[in-house]
């Protein structure tokens, strides 16, 4: 069930999209990937001696806190593990959102074992962020951010500044819902609701009702002074509504539509709008 925050469109697009904050979803799942790829191989194998070069390379450069004498017996590691693991779940549970993609990086990139089982643990990390709707994905090793600060702008203000356009408003909300949804995230069907903005946007602008957007961009062309080549741009992008064949529904029969796919077409969408509605002012034409 949504908050009364994200039905009504108050919770900040940041905050839906995980851009500088991270919920106990998110966090859990990320814990998760660490147990199942890491811990329970420690438990499941004894090899304690991966966890001995973990220890010291945690605690030397990345807790930077001073590394006891150490005793190379197995029972002893086999005892201190249990130890070294509740301080580890400790600090995850309670540090900030930022330290817990510290981390993952870090043991991602320093768990003594092969390289198949650390890009197994990163791929793992990456269905979890997808999930999770998180901005940041694992990118050649390294956690990088896949959603900017102006792309996340855009959607605002787009947003925003069609709160008083009911049919367009309401295109857009539902395809940031759908494309922010953790638990049953459908992409395909916020694809459409980008597409739907942009053609609720272009009727409004053009003075009519039905039109596809290509019929709807070739009225407002002269009316905005819509440059030719923006116009075959997005005619190219969208498609025809009605156009079977068209780019649209080709988008839309692929099999595997990801995060990044509607993610594109959200902030494409939101920003054609803001700009349309910006020229619409410039000239005169209330919407």
């Amino acid at each position: 069930m949504k908050l009364f925050s994200q039905r009504k469109g108050i919770k900040p697009v940041k905050s839906v999209m995980q851009v500088d904050s991270m919920d106990d979803d998110l966090r859990i799942g990320l814990w998760n990937a660490l147990t199942l790829i890491y811990w329970n191989n420690i438990e499941r194998t004894g090899n304690y001696h991966n966890i001995r070069s973990l220890y010291i390379r945690l605690w030397h450069d990345y807790f930077k806190k001073p590394i006891y004498p150490l005793n190379p017996s197995s029972s002893y590691w086999r005892e201190y593990w249990r130890e070294i693991y509740k301080e580890i779940k400790k600090y995850f549970s309670n540090c900030e959102w930022f330290e817990v993609y510290d981390f993952i990086e870090f043991i991602a990139n320093n768990y003594p074992i092969n390289k198949d089982v650390n890009s197994e643990f990163m791929k793992f990390c990456n269905s979890v962020l997808e999930r999770e709707a998180s901005a940041y994905r694992f990118v050649g090793g390294k956690i990088t951010q896949i959603t900017t600060e102006e792309e996340i702008s855009e959607i605002e203000e787009a947003l925003k500044t069609s709160n008083p356009l009911k049919g367009v408003h309401a295109h857009l909300k539902r395809a940031l819902d759908l494309l922010a949804d953790r638990k049953s995230p459908d992409y395909r069907n916020s694809i459409k609701e980008s597409i739907s903005a942009v053609e609720a946007i272009c009727n409004l602008i053009a003075g009519e009702e039905k039109s596809t957007l290509g019929q709807a961009l070739k009225k407002i062309e002269d009316k905005v002074g819509l440059h030719p080549a923006l116009k075959n741009a997005f005619s190219s992008l969208y498609g025809y509504t009605s156009d079977a064949e068209g780019i649209r529904h080709a988008l839309l029969d692929e099999p595997k539509l990801s995060f990044e796919d509607a993610k594109f077409m959200l902030v494409s969408c939101s920003a054609f709008i803001n700009y349309l509605i910006g020229k619409s002012s410039k000239v005169g034409i209330k919407i």
